[in-house]
């Protein structure tokens, strides 16, 4: 089991309903994740209807466990919001596993800035007394990450760096990818007749694969 988990979340070739999707199934991947007391950093490619793709950096207990439930291709079924003559009305999101290494982009700590913040831990567990969250912003990239788990500012600082270098890895680990086109068999590897969870309707609400 594993305690950190990087998604690679992609509207493939398809259109912008495509990536209208990729944004929503995002979203709902992070809200998953706080609910199950886990953390969650992001990073987007982004397209003109929202996400191209995303990148996303998942810690905590069983994270591998958790990430299980959206590995596969994913159907949003609604109407075209962007074309409204359009017929289709299926529209499919791939989320696949990335591996990672040391990527390119070193996170020098001369080059981020924190901001301290009052929050609870994820999933609102574990009140924090003290200004002790941190948000750290690495200034060159514009990457970001939070830390609240830990009591100790210091503590969470430490953290919150260490997920940075995380984050730049997954995404240097995108860029490699694009690079080397497997990204593309991604891309091609939507199951469109096949998918793994299934939403409907402007509100992305979920509904039975049958």
């Amino acid at each position: 089991m594993s305690n950190q988990i990087t998604l690679l979340i992609s509207s493939g070739n398809g259109p912008g309903e495509c990536q209208q999707a990729a944004g929503q199934v995002l979203r709902l991947i992070a809200q998953d994740a706080a609910h199950h007391g886990l953390s969650i950093d992001t990073v987007l490619t982004p397209g003109r209807n929202g996400p191209k793709s995303a990148v996303a950096v998942i810690n905590g207990p069983q994270s591998d466990q958790f990430a299980a439930r959206w590995l596969g291709t994913i159907q949003w079924q609604a109407r075209s919001t962007l074309r409204s003559h359009h017929k289709r009305q299926n529209w499919f999101v791939g989320v696949f596993t990335l591996a990672t290494g040391q990527g390119t982009t070193i996170i020098d700590p001369a080059d981020v800035s924190y901001q301290t913040f009052r929050a609870g831990g994820p999933g609102g567990q574990h009140q924090n007394t003290t200004d002790s969250a941190v948000r750290a912003t690495h200034r060159p990239t514009g990457l970001t990450a939070v830390a609240r788990d830990e009591r100790s500012q210091h503590r969470n600082k430490a953290q919150a760096l260490k997920q940075l270098q995380d984050l730049a890895n997954a995404k240097d680990a995108a860029a490699r990818s694009e690079a080397q086109q497997s990204a593309n068999q991604h891309h091609h590897a939507l199951a469109r007749g096949n998918p793994i969870r299934r939403f409907k309707g402007p509100a992305f609400k979920e509904v039975d694969i049958t």
